[in-house]
């Protein structure tokens, strides 16, 4: 019996980790980039402005 338990727990295994690379390859929803591109352009204006003030 404890032969078929150590059997088992590479079994086990097996079967979670293609669970979990099915799931980590899953297709995922596209998303816009829209707001983040905005704010990065708003940062880099920000940074390239001369600073005022001594």
């Amino acid at each position: 019996m404890a032969v078929l338990a150590w059997l088992l727990i590479p079994l086990v295994a097996v079967i979670g980790a293609g669970l979990w690379g099915s799931w980590a390859n899953r297709t995922r929803k596209v998303r816009s980039d829209g707001p983040e591109l905005i704010g990065y352009a708003r940062f880099r204006e920000a940074m390239e402005r001369p600073r005022s003030g001594g």
